[in-house]
């Protein structure tokens, strides 16, 4: 059932990507990357192949997110699992949940108390944390997060067999501005270049509206995502409606998805359960007293209990009760208990009473209730518990869906946008429209009657949508100043909520030169309207401060002068306002967030119809002029006004945990390169290695058998089994730990000695088929060359030196055929073939020519039937014997060439073509 459904889901992808060829270039792939906590799935798009999950060496659609590293080598996934279980200590896992956070942040303090075998100290300097591996040796969770990254390229170019560099990645909705940036400068350091950051319930509601677009239509409907996963669980509203929209000239009517609501609890989750049954299973082990050591004390058991708890969790999800095993769980002591879904229950009873937390703040957000969502869609490993979803079933009082991949969906919905956002593609457009969960303001202080006064101006309010520009203006400030750039108030999350979301923080900006361009302004007659900040939230949600100007407006009687700044008059009157005492404000731009940022207009409050409105008063050339003269040139003597503005230097500290930057930043980068060095040696030795085995073996087997046997003679027979017998000696002596480099020399040498060998015996394989068809085409050739002799008799088609040249072609193949059989009769098997397959193919390939050549001219130059036009019998003329000719040919070719499909099979057309045929393939 499930093949069949991605089957489906596939075919339905299938018209909705086209894939454009832009030059000639060979890197159009491009990837998404979905990294939980403890799941990292990697989806790719590229010309020919639709989205497609990249399969890792394992041949599995996810891999876990774990990182060990031990004597030296690294370790990714199942393999860093099973390192972790023998030594906790130098595994790495549920990173994602560490990035970018101080080591005093309630998620940090969480971490160690469920892992407390890491050594994790502090990085004061950027206000983040690091891994101690060794008194030598540091990992900050930035640095593990590239290399899994790294590492989810490797996989996706081995599936796309293709370099790829750019990449959409998933992120939880309630990542602050420090842990986006963190993520970004980690995919950086991973060669990724990161097309968008991409909430994961988004890029869920992106792949349900992909493959459920016939649903969509003029009316807005709403749907609940209700997503569980292993640290965290996330419950988004998002409204479905086609929207009409005029850009570039002309109408679209496209699907807009906007996000409305969202909760989320970043604690509730698989890894707490998972966490609390290990914790009981090690309970009830210290309780049979077996030893007296406690299992608590000992990291490698708890390590086994926690990988044992994890499969617990897992199985009670579909049966009622399951036995935990470990063997020598510790001092060879072996554990085995039977675990039920109730105790699971028990131990997590307060866990369940959270699940219905995410879903109220997402309606109170939204100010939506569950009346009006039509479906509540159940997303991650975590919902596939039934507890949960009696609960939540309980709680929204209607059927919950399960119709996406609850594990892929969010990668294959990255997939679709990243191919949206590459160059090489072009798909049916889906309008995405994300919100801030966290608000932002500008926080300043203002000097009144020597009081300091603090302003707070909301930038970003709970729910915005983003990507937006948002411009704020000071209008009072004179002097150089500075402002904060803060989050919000939080009070709609839970307490816990907002501890963990950390330092309020963002960043400090400070205006330099505003003095200064105020009075250079005033010198030049101008009137003063402030000090505009223009910040820009991109579609990665991170906030950028784009720069800082001062506006200023003065008359002008120019004429010229007038023409050209029109527009930015009525541009000023809209900076200005109506109140020109009116104190310092925040300004929206219009709704342009469909739209990258470089492409909206310089100044986003204008709309679109101030600028054509200049236009409007032109005088057309087929125009009648003004006659009145007088008139004119007072109408050129009108004031107008024009707008100044002139760039302030500004200076933005990042407040709060820093990215590495300058020599720590060089030096994990150049961390990160030797070890992705080591491991691409690594692996060239070990193939290199695993090749010359193979082959040595491989060899030593055919030479056994009578049929390679039969094709050696005596002494190559004895060189090559006395170079496999050296090189095995060599392998398991002193060559086990050699470089590829000899390998690849050794496999080499091998190779020249069985060469000649190996090409007689292929030989030999391959020539009764190669001479069963040369004996065919001589029999039919023949045959042929009669029929060409009477039609050169009888019709003028055909020329005696046509025939005479076909008939020399197969004398000429006939003698190479007697004189290669001569040949293989007169030559033993072990000695070198003179008439080799290839030899005899490009002979019949001449002959074949010829044959193709008259055939072809027979075709072509049939003559025509009589025509009769009433009671006489006409033969048709040169021309309209050419014409026929003509019409022939095409006939023949329709016939031949052309596959006629009934009108009612229009539709299947799409998936039957050739995608290489095409200039926009269909994925």
């Amino acid at each position: 059932m499930e093949l069949s459904r991605r089957t489906v889901s596939m075919t339905t992808l299938s018209l909705l990507v086209l894939a454009t060829f832009i030059g000639i270039s060979e890197e159009l792939a491009v990837m998404s990357i979905d990294i939980g906590s403890e799941w990292m799935k990697v989806a790719i798009v590229s010309p020919g192949v639709p989205m497609e999950i990249a399969l890792n060496k394992e041949s599995k659609r996810k891999t876990p997110v774990a990182i060990a590293f031990r004597e030296g080598e690294r370790f990714f996934g199942e393999d860093a699992q099973v390192v972790g279980v023998r030594f906790p200590q130098n595994m790495f896992s549920y990173i994602l949940d560490l990035v970018g956070k101080p080591i005093n942040n309630p998620m940090v303090q969480l971490y160690m108390r469920r892992f407390p075998y890491y050594d994790i100290v502090a990085d004061n300097e950027r206000k983040t944390i690091a891994f101690k591996l060794n008194e030598n040796t540091t990992y900050t969770p930035e640095e593990l997060l590239a290399q899994l990254l790294h590492k989810g390229k490797e996989m996706a170019e081995a599936s796309a067999h293709q370099k790829i560099n750019e990449a959409v990645i998933t992120v939880p909705g309630f990542f602050n501005q420090a842990e986006r940036r963190a993520l970004v400068q980690a995919a950086e350091m991973a060669e990724l270049k990161v097309l968008q950051l991409l909430n994961d319930y988004t890029a869920v509601a992106l792949n349900y509206a992909v493959f459920g677009r016939t649903e969509i239509n003029d009316s807005a409907h709403y749907i609940m995502f209700y997503d569980m996963g292993a640290s965290s669980t996330t419950a988004a509203i998002v409204s479905y409606q086609n929207v009409k929209t005029k850009e570039r000239g002309f109408v679209e009517t496209n699907p807009h998805i906007t996000v409305l609501g969202v909760g989320y609890d970043r604690t509730l989750g698989g890894l707490e359960m998972q966490i609390r049954l290990r914790d009981y299973l090690a309970r009830e082990f210290d309780a049979l007293k077996k030893t007296s050591k406690s299992v608590f004390d000992s990291p490698r058991a708890m390590a086994k209990l926690f990988k044992e708890s994890g499969r617990v969790k897992t199985v009670l999800s579909a049966n009622a009760d399951h036995f935990a095993q470990i063997e020598g769980l510790i001092d060879d002591i072996d554990f085995r208990l039977q675990v039920t879904r109730e105790k699971l229950e028990e131990i997590c009873a307060d866990l369940f009473e959270r699940v219905a937390n995410p879903v109220k703040i997402a309606l109170d957000t939204s100010g939506l209730t569950m009346d009006i969502v039509s479906h509540v869609v159940l997303v991650g490993a975590g919902t596939r518990m039934p507890k949960v979803q009696e609960v939540l079933s309980q709680y929204v009082k209607t059927e919950l869906s399960k119709k996406v991949n609850a594990d892929e969906a969010a990668a294959l919905g990255a997939a679709y946008k990243a191919a949206d956002l590459s160059k090489g593609f072009k798909v049916k457009k889906f309008v995405t429209k994300d919100a801030v969960l966290f608000p932002i303001q500008i926080v300043f202080d203002r000097v009144t009657d020597n009081k300091v006064k603090q302003v707070r101006k909301t930038l970003f309010n709970k729910m915005n949508p983003f990507p937006q520009k948002k411009i704020i203006t000071f209008n009072k400030c004179t002097e150089d100043f500075e402002f904060n750039v803060n989050y919000s108030e939080l009070d709609y999350l839970p307490r816990r909520e907002v501890t963990s979301v950390g330092d309020t923080n963002i960043s400090a900006i400070s205006l330099i030169g505003v003095s200064k361009a105020i009075e250079k302004h005033t010198k030049e007659g101008a009137d003063i309207k402030g000090v505009k900040a223009h910040f820009n939230m991109d579609d990665s949600g991170i906030l950028n401060l784009l720069n800082v100007e001062l506006f200023s407006e003065k008359l002008s009687t120019n004429v010229a002068e007038e023409e050209g700044t029109s527009i930015f008059g009525s541009i000023s009157k809209l900076f200005a306002g109506s109140n020109e005492k009116e104190s310092e404000k925040s300004e929206e731009s219009p709704q342009e967030d469909v739209k990258p940022v470089h492409e909206e207009p310089e100044s986003p409050d204008v709309p679109k119809e101030t600028e054509t409105e200049p236009k409007k008063n032109e005088t057309k050339p087929n125009e009648e002029k003004p006659a009145n003269k007088t008139e004119k040139a007072d109408k050129e003597k009108k004031p107008t006004i024009v707008q100044l503005k002139e760039v302030i230097d500004t200076k933005e500290i990042k407040l709060g945990s820093q990215i590495l930057s300058g020599e720590k930043l060089a030096e994990s980068q150049d961390k990160i390169r030797r070890l992705n060095v080591h491991d691409r040696e690594k692996a060239r030795r070990e193939n290199a290695l695993n090749n010359l085995e193979s082959y040595v073996i491989d060899a030593q087997q055919k030479l056994d058998s009578e049929e390679y046997l039969a094709a050696a003679t005596d002494e190559e027979a004895e060189q090559i089994r006395k170079a496999c017998t050296e090189i095995s000696d060599w392998l398991y002596e002193d060559g086990f730990g050699a470089t590829a480099e000899i390998y690849e020399e050794k496999l080499t040498d091998l190779q020249k000695l069985t060469n000649d060998v190996y090409e007689r015996v292929s030989e030999h394989r391959d020539r009764p088929e190669v001479l069963k068809g040369i004996v065919a085409l001589l029999n039919g050739s023949r045959l042929f060359l009669e029929n060409m002799r009477n039609l050169s008799v009888t019709t003028e088609i055909i020329t005696s030196v046509e025939v005479e040249t076909l008939e020399k072609a197969i004398n000429e193949t006939e003698d190479y055929y007697q004189a290669a059989l001569r040949s293989f009769a007169e030559t033993s098997m072990n000695q070198p073939v003179q008439y080799k397959v290839r030899h005899i193919a490009q002979k019949m390939e001449l002959l074949d020519r010829e044959v193709k050549y008259l055939l072809n001219k027979v075709k072509i130059r049939k003559p025509k039937p009589e025509t009769t036009a009433g009671n006489k019998t006409e033969r048709p003329t040169e021309e309209t014997k050419e014409s026929a000719e003509e019409e022939e040919t095409e006939t023949s070719n329709t016939e031949e060439d052309t596959l006629v499909i009934p009108e009612t099979d229009k539709s299947q057309t799409t998936n039957t073509q050739n995608p290489e045929e095409d200039e926009h393939q269909e994925l």
